[in-house]
């Protein structure tokens, strides 16, 4: 007899299909856009890698509303690609990377960011600044079977119409297939989980009452209202 009912599996559609893929954990890749190192740290752009994670119940579906969330006065936005994994490894070598990828989807890694600086300040983690709930707005899963490993193109998010972030995949300083090998020395990847992989510049506040739009070239786009 269970104590606690189990809770549903999380998981995301997948573009053009009726399948849905179930999300394992969330990793995220810190500060892989050179121009956002130069707005939020100041850096140096050739550090190795870091990761931090999201909680798979972090996802919000498309067509879900983003509440506003508790203890924050400075909720940021900041797009991301992110990577679908449907094959386990570990150490995994840049040039096999790219076989251990379903496919792609735009998310956002909602910040609240005042509560990040005060994390950064006392060396403290940074789950409440980057972990909390609905804090992973997601689109469908793309297959690569269908759009291929793509390595350049637009990424952009506007709010309430006004573009504020405007960059392009091939300015990442670690790009999938190199931060997969470096993520994967620390974990194992497994099938379901999902890497974010950075941001552009141009990350900034949001309040109740934004419509938030975003997408990457060729392969996805996403809408949210913050309520």
């Amino acid at each position: 007899m269970n104590l606690v009912v189990p809770l549903e599996q999380v998981t995301l559609a997948v573009e053009g299909t009726d399948a849905r893929f179930p999300v394992r954990r969330i990793y995220c890749v810190g500060r892989n856009y050179l121009d956002h190192i130069h707005e939020t740290a100041g850096a140096d752009e050739r550090e190795p890698p870091f990761f931090f994670q999201k909680p798979a119940d972090a996802i919000l579906a498309p067509g879900e509303d983003f509440p506003y969330p508790s203890l924050t006065e400075k909720l940021h936005h900041e797009i991301e690609l992110v990577v679908a994994i449907n094959k386990a490894g570990a150490d995994i070598k840049a040039e096999n990377a790219l076989a251990h990828i379903y496919g792609y989807g735009v998310g956002i890694d909602m910040t609240r960011r005042d509560l990040q600086a005060i994390a950064k300040e006392m060396r403290r983690p940074w789950e409440p600044g980057k972990a909390f709930d609905h804090a992973a707005p997601c689109s469908n899963i793309v297959p690569a079977s269908s759009i291929g490993h793509p390595d350049k193109g637009r990424i952009w998010l506007a709010v309430n119409g006004e573009v504020k972030q405007d960059g392009d995949l091939e300015h990442q300083i670690w790009p999938v297939a190199d931060a997969i090998a470096h993520l994967s020395m620390l974990f194992e990847l497994m099938p379901g989980d999902l890497i974010m992989t950075g941001t552009p510049a141009g990350v900034g506040p949001l309040v109740a009452g934004d419509t938030v739009t975003g997408g990457i070239d060729g392969i996805a786009e996403i809408a949210v209202n913050v309520v």
